[in-house]
């Protein structure tokens, strides 16, 4: 047999071993090993990111102006004005840093929702299909109930107080035409966007070194994919 044909038959070995040891786990324990694993990673998300400086201290996730404010923030700073800038850029993470905790509850709910048909699927997927299904199948009603948690938090760092600031100045200096921006939404999206990305690594940590997991269900299950 030659080199290429040996090659291709392990690799066809090595995928059928998979495909065994994940069809020899009960629909049941890899639905729930599953679950376990995307609540893992919620909450260690929601841990990461719900504390001081968790988005601000984080490049991966960090909240920079949005698009219509960024571009005017360069002529801010050169006439002595980036303060301003660095004041809007903290609260909108401090926002993010407050509502995350609060939306702890509402994000293991969905995971627990999640159906054993599609389990498997998931687990023998990519990386982050977990985070990926996830996601697609729960953004608009997490983002539906995250705004008005994000909406009170931005109300406790008083961000609306401190985008006018920022804009008045710039309208001083004919920088900024004042209009209104949502920076609610803004926050809300990306506060959305950052828990999702950490969810993802968390989950990618897990298939990695499933043995690291810390729970016995989720090293069967994701052992099994090894």
């Amino acid at each position: 047999m030659s080199l290429r044909a040996l090659v291709a038959a392990a690799a066809l070995a090595a995928a059928a071993a998979s495909a065994a040891g994940l069809d020899a786990i009960a629909e049941r324990d890899a639905a729930a090993g599953l679950r376990a694993a995307l609540e893992k990673g919620a909450l260690a998300a929601v841990a990461a990111l719900g504390r001081n400086d968790g988005f601000l201290g984080d490049d991966r996730v960090r909240i920079a102006l949005p698009e219509s404010l960024a571009r005017y923030e360069r002529a801010m700073r050169a006439v002595g004005l980036g303060r301003y800038a660095d004041e809007l850029i903290v609260a909108m993470n401090r926002a993010a840093e407050a509502a995350v905790p609060e939306a702890k509850a509402l994000v293991v709910d969905a995971v627990k929702k999640m159906t054993v048909q599609d389990a498997k699927a998931i687990l023998a997927g990519g990386e982050t299909a977990g985070t990926d299904y996830f996601r697609r199948t729960t953004s608009d009603a997490l983002r539906a109930k995250f705004l008005p948690i994000v909406q009170k938090a931005t109300k406790k760092v008083k961000l609306a107080e401190v985008y006018n600031r920022y804009a008045e100045r710039g309208v001083q200096f004919g920088l900024i035409a004042k209009e209104h921006a949502n920076l609610d939404d803004y926050v809300a999206q990306k506060a959305l966007e950052g828990l999702f990305y950490m969810v993802a690594e968390e989950e990618k940590r897990i298939r990695r070194d499933p043995a690291k997991a810390g729970s016995d269900l989720i090293r069967k299950v994701f052992g099994a994919l090894r």
